[in-house]
């Protein structure tokens, strides 16, 4: 085994490589999923979200060159949980700012991350419903709720084994978000609905001198 040392040594230098890699990788996910959770609270907030999300996108694509000799790590948590915060930014962004909404190859990310991270807006656009009935924007709530469902069916579309794309668990949280939202416009709706009832009566009583 003349050789041995030889090969022995060239594998050490070919994992060293790959664990410098995996630090980089770590902390870049890191800092991506961190843009990005800041990016979706300044959407719910109605800031100017650009700058952030033009530093996450450069940040996603430098990620995914970094692993393109390393594609192993791909299954890694923290770069899957990355890239699907990536997804949720966004769809959110594209939904809430009403503009196109760029494919999985143009965001840099995976077509399974793009497809979890928008199990994760459904309960975004919850919240942001919510604060629209707060301001008593129904309609909108409506619209919203109509958003809700169209990702929703999108989702309920994947139908894979676990070892695919693990979306079970965001169906079913999915589901569960939508109706407690459904039940929540509909209240919404019908309350309006009385208000208006009651307007109309105060007026009617008013005209009649009452």
């Amino acid at each position: 085994m003349q050789n041995l040392q030889a090969t022995i040594e060239q594998i050490q230098i070919e994992l060293d490589e790959k664990d410098a890699v995996r630090e980089i990788a770590l902390k870049s996910g890191r800092s991506i999923t961190r843009l990005c959770r800041d990016i979706i609270h300044g959407i719910h907030l109605k800031e100017d979200v650009s700058t952030p999300m033009q530093t996450a996108e450069e940040e996603v694509l430098s990620l995914r060159s970094l692993l393109t000799e390393h594609p192993d790590l791909y299954a890694a948590g923290y770069v899957e949980t990355a890239f699907q915060e990536m997804a949720e930014a966004e769809i959110l962004y594209s939904i809430l700012y009403d503009c196109p909404l760029k494919t999985p190859r143009e965001m840099g990310i995976s077509s399974t991350s793009f497809i979890l991270g928008m199990g994760d807006v459904i309960g975004e656009l919850r919240r942001a419903l919510l604060d629209a009935l707060r301001l008593g924007k129904v309609e909108a709530a409506v619209r919203l709720l109509e958003q809700m469902e169209s990702l929703f069916s999108a989702i309920m579309r994947f139908n894979y084994p676990d070892a695919i794309i693990a979306v079970r668990r965001k169906q079913d949280i999915a589901r569960g978000i939508l109706d407690k939202t459904r039940g929540d416009v509909a209240l919404a709706i019908q309350s309006r609905a009385l208000e208006e009832k009651m307007d109309y009566m105060n007026r009617k009583l008013e005209n009649r001198g009452l």
